[in-house]
């Protein structure tokens, strides 16, 4: 089969003028000419972010293309703008070809120095930036092709072995290992998936408890480190097809939505009056209704036709005038209008709206990857412009899961285990409220104790039952904490990450667990993902906020930059201490309108075991670490927060 490609041309000059784009014509030139490759995409877009991202996103998400090239938009320029909009879609960069592309242009001028191409996949697609000039394009792509660096790519992307690629080349092993170029597709059960061994870092649960580890295994890593790996490694959830009604919001377009007809479709009036000919002078007048007088019908001399706000015009009308430049001049016996006196001729047109004066047929009034906020603006354009149903990202359901022996179900108001003393469970109930208003469903998977087997069956039922699972306790030091070892030795999984650098929430881990397949061959994500969040209840929250939250609302396809909430940089009222870990300080936001500042103030107590910490918390204060002697910030300095409530006015 052909190797599809997709070229795109990003120039100002050449998007207002296409016989301009030289580059483009090229590429597709060069292209035609070998027999393995087929052009099937090409378009010409300015130098906009929001366009490149907008067309390589649709090409990558039709599933049909393996190499989109753009060419332009790679320079030092004010108006160079292809790295910065497609850096951000990459899953995985190739540094390599890179390299190949800077020293190919290198052999032939030393400004080449001044390109910045970037390369590497989205989903299953390779993309490479090349520069606008016919020349840059020859060279890079004679560099890219003529030793069949793109056709191994693609191979591997596409899940080969690479096999045919090397042995066409006469090379031997091309520096890079093989074993590790399966796809996600051949992701089978996990009793069929055998993990490198030197992925299981954790203790092994069935030895002696001497023999658990005493220092954590997995390394320590930076908040921002953390929360670039979730993003690398969460798939956006298939589309769906909904109904346009209230049960929308939350959701997040995965379609331009266009008007499919004018709005309003006839002209109609923008006032309550009568609606009548601009020639026909003040008068008396016989007044018709939509009773006494079809709107199809012409409307006859010495007439004029009551009509409300919103209503169309009758055939022959062209003016409404307002009721309030009108008098009653005669009724019926039941009290009805008979004739009016009009006190004034009205202009052709006033207060008359024209067919497709709110929405002409065929504008774009929603784009693909607009959230539908609870607000209801977006639900209310879609009603407007008439659509019943719609294509959107599918939301997430989240399972929840709480495990230790002393922790009790409040509403069963017994232990999971068998000690007489125990601690109420706090994270399911409030990590529930807090999913059920953000609209998930949530799917309740109790208390597991410390027992291999409750939790491999607990997570079995998560992974069935649930897009992502949310655990609370386990995953600290002790030889009871089993859900890393579960986890590795008993799905296969993979911790992407068991420590980070934080207060509270130093233990919070990132797994992801090959899942069997529905369908045979489907394109479908084959891995699930879990966050075991520490147990403490203050931790489980605020780890909640920080990084599930993002992962929720990637897997539900909200854009890159409002997946993390909201923050905002605040004045602190309180003095509050630095620690060597990134610290999140519970505090009340209130707006100072007098002063034009966001205040915080401290909500007391910040131990991680002490949930009222997080009562009546609207923001978390996030310290930076404690650094070059600063072991504090003192109240007035400002700093950033992040907002995980509504803010308070003071009073």
């Amino acid at each position: 089969m052909n190797t599809r490609v997709a070229v795109l041309t990003v120039s100002d000059t050449a998007s207002a003028d296409s016989s301009a784009d030289r580059s483009g014509p090229t590429i597709k030139e060069i292209i035609g000419n070998r027999t393995s490759f087929e052009c099937v995409e090409s378009l010409i877009v300015p130098d906009d972010v929001t366009l490149i991202q907008k067309t390589v996103r649709k090409w990558t998400d039709q599933g049909n293309i393996d190499w989109i090239i753009t060419t332009g938009g790679t320079g030092f320029g004010t108006r160079d703008k292809t790295p910065e909009a497609i850096s951000p879609l990459l899953k995985r960069e190739a540094s390599g070809l890179v390299h190949l592309l800077l020293s190919s242009s290198l052999k032939h001028t030393p400004l080449a120095a001044l390109s910045r191409p970037v390369a590497g996949t989205i989903k299953n697609t390779l993309v490479v930036t090349l520069p606008g000039s016919v020349k840059a394009v020859k060279e890079n792509l004679d560099a890219l092709l003529s030793n069949g660096v793109v056709d191994h790519a693609i191979d591997l992307i596409k899940g080969g072995s690479g096999k045919q690629v090397h042995a066409s080349m006469g090379s031997g092993h091309g520096g890079h290992d093989h074993h590790h170029h399966h796809t996600p597709r051949t992701h089978h059960h996990h009793h069929d998936h055998q993990e490198p061994k030197s992925r299981v870092l954790s203790h092994d649960p069935s030895q002696a408890v001497s023999t658990r580890n005493r220092i954590s295994p997995y390394p320590l890593i930076s908040l921002e480190s953390a929360l670039e790996i979730i993003d690398k490694t969460i798939q956006t959830l298939p589309i769906v097809t909904l109904p346009v009604n209230s049960q929308l919001k939350g959701y997040v377009l995965a379609e331009d939505v266009y008007a499919p007809a004018n709005v309003p479709p006839k002209s109609t009036t923008s006032v309550d009056g009568y609606a009548l000919r601009s020639t026909d002078p003040p008068g008396v007048y016989k007044v018709l209704t939509s009773q006494t007088h079809q709107l199809s019908v012409e409307l006859p001399q010495g007439c004029i036709y009551r009509i409300n706000t919103g209503g169309q015009l009758p055939a022959g009308a062209d003016a409404i005038i307002m009721v309030e430049d009108t008098k009653v001049a005669s009724t019926f016996d039941d009290g009805e209008e008979k004739e009016v006196e009009t006190l004034a001729q009205v202009d052709p047109k006033e207060n008359v709206r024209d067919p497709g004066s709110d929405v002409r047929q065929g504008d774009l009034v929603l784009q693909k990857g607009e959230r539908i906020t609870s607000q209801g603006g977006e639900i209310g354009t879609l009603a407007f412009v008439g659509r019943k149903e719609v294509k959107v990202y599918r939301k997430p359901t989240v399972a929840v899961l709480s495990t230790g022996n002393e922790v009790m179900d409040l509403e069963k108001q017994t232990a999971s285990g068998h000690d007489d003393w125990g601690i109420w469970d706090t994270n399911r109930p409030s990590l529930r409220a807090a999913l059920e208003g953000m609209g998930y469903d949530v799917v309740d998977l109790g208390i597991a104790p410390d027992e291999i087997d409750a939790h491999v069956s607990a997570l079995k039922s998560g992974l069935s039952k649930a897009d992502i699972i949310l655990s609370t306790g386990g995953t600290s030091m002790g030889p009871t904490d089993l859900l890393k070892p579960v986890i590795e030795r008993h799905f296969g999984g993979t911790v992407h990450f068991g420590r980070v650098t934080i207060k509270p929430g130093k233990p919070t881990t990132f797994a992801s667990v090959p899942i069997q397949s529905q369908s045979p061959g489907s394109d479908s994500a084959q891995t699930k993902q879990i966050f075991a969040l520490p147990g403490n209840p203050a931790s489980a929250l605020v780890t909640f906020y920080v990084f599930v939250v993002p992962a929720l609302r990637k897997l539900g396809g909200y854009p890159n930059e409002f997946c993390q909430l909201p923050r905002v940089r605040v004045q602190l009222q309180t003095p509050m201490r630095l620690d060597p870990r990134t610290e999140f300080h519970r505090v009340i936001l209130r707006t100072d309108l007098k002063e034009g500042t966001l205040k915080a103030f401290s909500t007391g107590g910040q131990r991680s075991s002490r949930v009222a910490s997080l009562s009546g918390a609207n923001g978390l204060v996030v310290l930076p670490q404690k650094a070059n002697g600063m072991d504090k910030l003192e109240a007035g300095q400002m700093a950033d927060a992040i907002v995980i409530g509504d803010i308070q006015m003071t009073a």
